[in-house]
């Protein structure tokens, strides 16, 4: 199985709601991406020559890697099918996959020529895990020219085999985060950013030369890269505020047993509620493993949330800022200034290490996500940028080496808890980054991540989200 885990030296060219971005969970790389991949082809296939239109019978979809050993489980099936029908993960509501999972087998279907194509968990096909492709995640959609899957003598459907001829095809690429590529694509140009880095030592130098504090570099970069407004900008990080926030709040007020075949109990109304009956060290302590733990269990439902920088670890930053609102105080020009703190901090990650568990292990997800937070922290208490990087170094140094090995396939155990560690860990981090002296920290962000890439490139691929390792296996035995 191919691992590609890249350092880039040009310069970081991604929006800030490219890496921050609504959609459903429970993954980011087997759900949003994959959904985005389904919506992207849907669109091509609409723009296709009419001949080739109506020639069209049947959608096959070939999952690969990754997505193939641990599909079931993250609802890859059912995201593919919402984006083949039109839905892209921004747009989806938070009830969608419940569904699809719960329509009846036929029921959905796509317009295409002027004919109904029949889309669904049917039309999926689990390939090998092992594959030469150039990324782990990767899938296959294919338009026939018959029915797929093909009927039998009596009318039924196969499980297997193929239909027809291809009449069209794309191969697509969920590199974490709910980032896609695809075979032979081609960059969009962008504008330069006016403050250009690749990574945390540039970085530092760009606020030096600009006399930029950290937020207003980066709001300055993402008005060049997406020609918004600030004030247009500082809208949408609003808007991404108020849905981690309503997020936490959903999940503290439900309660019942996640979807799937573990049959896990939702924690956060529990931990929530008995946090009040705690000193006052252990109540605030609590809750924000309760928010963390709220996040991630809507996350595991399938509900709407944000990646930050995945859905694996969509709770870390979520539980950070409701801490910092319930608990510090902070409004929200205070954290919003953290968010884009926390966004520098997956901008490296993602530009120099890796996001997706399937390339460098949960690492780059609880790693980064608990990076990202304590970042946020240190940020919106008002330390320098030397403060910020050290508190995400810590962070991220203490995750090194975290294997992604979730049991059954689901983003449950251990996926859920590890949100309210790396949480804790964060404010761990934060505090004592804020406080020791910034000149005698050895390790730079910048050697974290390029330890984090070595470690995601020698570890095993039983180990990178394919639930053939580690607790995936351990706990079934037991």
């Amino acid at each position: 199985m191919p691992s590609v885990v890249r350092r880039s030296n040009k310069p970081i060219n991604l929006s800030l709601f490219d890496l921050l971005k609504a959609g459903p969970g429970p993954s980011s790389s087997h759900t949003i991406g994959p959904m985005a991949a389904g919506a992207d082809f849907a669109v091509r296939a609409a723009a296709l020559a009419p001949e080739i239109q109506s020639r069209a019978e049947g959608l096959r979809v070939r999952l690969l890697g990754s997505l193939s050993a641990t599909g079931k489980g993250h609802r890859t099936d059912l995201a593919v099918t919402g984006g083949l029908m039109g839905r892209t993960p921004d747009s989806c509501p938070p009830s969608l996959l419940n569904e699809l999972a719960e329509a009846r087998p036929g029921s959905c279907s796509v317009s295409l020529g002027g004919r109904n194509i029949a889309v669904g968990p049917q039309i999926v096909e689990y390939g090998p895990v092992r594959h030469k492709h150039p990324f782990n995640n990767t899938l296959v959609i294919e338009l026939l020219d018959a029915p797929y899957p093909p009927p039998d003598a009596q009318g039924r459907p196969l499980p297997e085999g193929r239909a027809g001829e291809v009449l069209f095809s794309v191969e697509y690429y969920s590199t974490g985060g709910g980032f896609i590529q695809w075979k032979g694509m081609k960059r969009d140009k962008k504008h330069a950013p006016p403050h250009p880095y690749a990574d945390m030592k540039q970085f530092r130098a760009r606020c030096g030369e600009s006399s930029l504090d950290l937020d207003e570099l980066l709001l300055e970069n993402e008005s060049a890269l997406t020609g918004k407004s600030p004030a247009a900008i500082r809208a949408e990080l609003d808007r991404i505020l108020e849905i981690m926030r309503d997020t936490v709040v959903r999940g503290c007020a439900a309660s019942g047993v996640l979807p799937g075949s573990i049959g896990l109990q939702r924690k956060a109304a529990v931990l929530h509620e008995r946090a009040l009956s705690l000193d006052p060290f252990d109540r605030a302590l609590c809750r924000l493993n309760a928010y963390a733990y709220a996040a991630a269990e809507e996350n595991a439902a399938g509900g709407l949330i944000v990646t930050a920088p995945t859905c694996g670890a969509s709770g870390v930053v979520p539980a950070m800022l409701m801490f910092m609102e319930k608990h510090l105080g902070l409004d929200v020009k205070a954290r919003r200034k953290g968010l884009l703190a926390a966004a520098l901090i997956g901008f490296l990650a993602k530009n120099n290490a890796g996001i997706a568990g399937a390339e460098v292990g949960c690492q780059g997800e609880i790693g980064v996500a608990s990076a990202m937070a304590a970042a946020m922290l240190a940020y919106t208490r008002g330390f320098s940028v030397q403060v910020v990087e050290n508190a995400a170094e810590i962070a991220m140094e203490h995750h090194l080496g975290l294997t992604c090995d979730p049991v059954g396939g689901y983003v449950q155990i251990p996926c859920i808890e590890r949100n309210a560690v790396g949480a804790v860990k964060a404010y761990n981090a934060a505090l004592i980054a804020c406080n020791e002296n910034p000149m005698s920290h050895k390790v730079s962000f910048d050697e974290a991540l390029r330890a984090m890439a070595e470690i995601g490139r020698d570890m095993n691929s039983k180990y990178k989200e394919t639930s053939a390792g580690g607790l995936a296996v351990c706990l079934v035995e037991c």
